[in-house]
């Protein structure tokens, strides 16, 4: 009875050789792209630390005047990169993973692309630009008026479809890491870290106090996972080409 699932197992892995030797590209893309993706987490929290954000439109546009580059950056600028970075770590998954369930992968990467789509509506860093030098050059009445504007920026970028994405994305890192606990490749400590980074991410950030605890809270399990399977895609690329 041995042999037929030592034949199966085998199988599998040719199987798994060949489709990471097709797809290297993109698996050594998502594997550098998940490091990538810790060492943006560093950087972020260094910024906010120092540098906290304002958390008025009046606050925001000063920023924007005096320090563009900041102000940018408070407007999360760089968690859209973060964003895509992690996104391409999910294609990297996707080839790895497509034996395990191919349905099941495929509805990870649909949630993925929808959530990635909602968030990229969300942020306003060029509008707000905009109206802080438009915001500079005006007169008392005029300010109110962009300040107003400003306020409708900031709430549209942290909300409805801020929530959307936030909601996707946790589904999409909820399938991918239960695939991982299943086949074993990438290693179960790995999917053990992504199912508790997804379900930190229940609570999203904006929803006041628990939210922005969540939210810092999934930060190390996201980062040690991130390295993890970064870790273990490059060993699979480095393997095919033995």
């Amino acid at each position: 009875m041995s042999a037929p699932n030592g034949t199966a197992s085998e199988g599998a892995a040719e199987a798994l050789v060949a489709d990471v030797r097709q797809w290297s590209g993109l698996v050594l893309t998502g594997a550098w792209a998940a490091l990538a993706s810790v060492a943006m987490i560093v950087v972020q929290v260094a910024i906010f630390t120092v540098w906290p954000p304002p958390d008025t439109a009046q606050g925001m546009f000063e920023l924007l005047v005096q320090n563009p580059l900041l102000g940018l950056i408070a407007l999360d600028v760089l968690y859209v990169v973060s964003n895509l970075l992690a996104y391409l770590l999910y294609f990297a998954l996707a080839v790895v993973l497509w034996r395990v369930s191919r349905s099941a992968v495929v509805l990870a990467l649909a949630f993925g692309v929808l959530g990635m789509a909602a968030y990229m509506a969300s942020p306003r860093p060029v509008e707000m630009l905009q109206l802080a030098h438009s915001y500079a050059a005006a007169g008392t009445a005029g300010r109110e008026a962009l300040l107003a504007v400003g306020d409708g920026m900031l709430a549209t970028w942290k909300g409805t479809a801020f929530d959307v994405y936030y909601f996707f994305n946790l589904v999409t890192l909820l399938v991918l890491a239960l695939l991982m606990y299943r086949s074993r490749v990438l290693g179960r400590s790995a999917a053990v870290w992504g199912l508790a980074a997804a379900v930190l991410m229940a609570v999203p950030s904006n929803f006041g106090t628990a939210g922005l605890v969540f939210s810092l809270a999934s930060l190390l399990p996201w980062a040690v996972f991130a390295i993890l399977v970064g870790r273990r895609l490059l060993a699979l690329v480095a393997a095919t080409r033995v």
